[in-house]
């Protein structure tokens, strides 16, 4: 009986350990497969993670690439642009002094035309001035018609150029006008309205225009300034200083380094023979070369003029003359 009951227990604990064992295999195994399937989760989540950031870089540089285009684009229709602009304006500043130009020359046309009778060459130049101003007139309208053109390309988006392309269209019809009354007025002098309306040829503008352009330089270079009067008047006017001296004895008038252009009148060297003075004193206070002018005085001594004897020489170091009467 004493060994049948330990031989049960023997197989009892026998069992016990086995299922025991058992389990402990099992929980083994689940920690196997929870490990074995974190790790595959963490593979699979690093893999993912690579394809992502490689999705998110390749759409970044396509991103990238796409904005650096429509700079380019943008910088290049800038540019574009800009040169368009350029050239417009340069071509409102042409049309401008041309403008300027015609109404100068109907203005010296209708001083012209005030005279009853003409002569053959004041007749002749009269003509070409009217030839000039036809062709001039008709250039830049065909100007504003082609930046009337291109504005509409353009969709109108540069309204400044849409104005001032308007404001010159108005200019233009404003002169022909005024052109228009100018010629009523000249067939009432016996000139034909056939020869009113011809216009030159290119070359004959082109040949115009130098002359006028070399008329003008030659006229700037003519040009000469005087002032003159007493030390007060001259100080006054922002010419003259004192300086040097001592205790306010001895001291030189001087030229103020920044001459006031009003205090100036205006001349024409070329026909300047000389300088009114009146006076019993009066000194150049501007350099002149003393063999290039000549006090004049009258029979009471007093010094009537300046005489330019040689207005090369007289005018070679300055434009500017200032005389000091006293």
């Amino acid at each position: 009986m004493t060994n049948d009951l330990n031989t049960n227990r023997t197989v009892t604990n026998d069992n016990a350990a086995s299922r025991n064992n058992e389990k402990k295999a099992k929980k083994e195994g689940v920690k196997k497969g929870v490990l074995t399937t974190a790790i595959i989760a963490l593979l699979l989540l690093i893999v993912a993670g690579f394809v992502v950031n490689s999705m998110y870089t390749n759409e970044q540089k396509k991103h990238a690439a796409i904005v650096e285009n429509q700079k380019h684009s943008f910088t290049q229709l800038l540019t574009s642009r800009d040169s368009v602009i350029n050239e417009w304006m340069l071509t409102f500043d042409e049309i401008e002094k041309d403008l300027a130009t015609v109404k100068e020359k109907e203005n010296i046309i209708s001083t012209k035309s005030e005279d009853k009778e003409f002569s053959k060459d004041k007749k002749q130049q009269i003509l070409k001035d009217i030839e000039y101003i036809n062709t001039v007139l008709d250039q830049n309208k065909k100007k504003i018609a082609g930046l009337t053109a291109q504005l509409s390309k353009q969709g109108g988006q540069i309204k400044g150029l849409e104005v001032k392309v308007a404001e010159l269209e108005a200019t233009i019809k404003q002169r022909e006008t005024e052109v228009a009354e100018l010629k009523e007025t000249l067939t009432k002098k016996d000139f034909e309205i056939g020869q009113l309306n011809t216009k030159m040829s290119e070359q004959q503008v082109a040949i115009t225009q130098k002359d006028e352009k070399i008329a003008n330089q030659t006229a700037e270079m003519n040009k000469g300034f005087i002032a003159s009067g007493t030390y007060k008047s001259l100080k006054a006017k922002g010419l003259l200083n004192k300086e040097g001296g001592f205790l306010g004895l001895g001291r030189k008038e001087t030229l103020q380094k920044t001459l006031v252009q009003s205090a100036f009148t205006q001349v024409d060297i070329t026909s300047t023979k000389s300088i009114p003075v009146n006076s019993k004193n009066a000194k150049l206070i501007t350099y002149h070369p003393a063999t290039s002018y000549e006090l004049v005085r009258d029979k009471d001594n007093k010094i009537a003029s300046i005489d330019i004897k040689n207005p090369d020489e007289f005018w070679k170091v300055s434009k500017y003359a200032v005389v000091e009467i006293k």
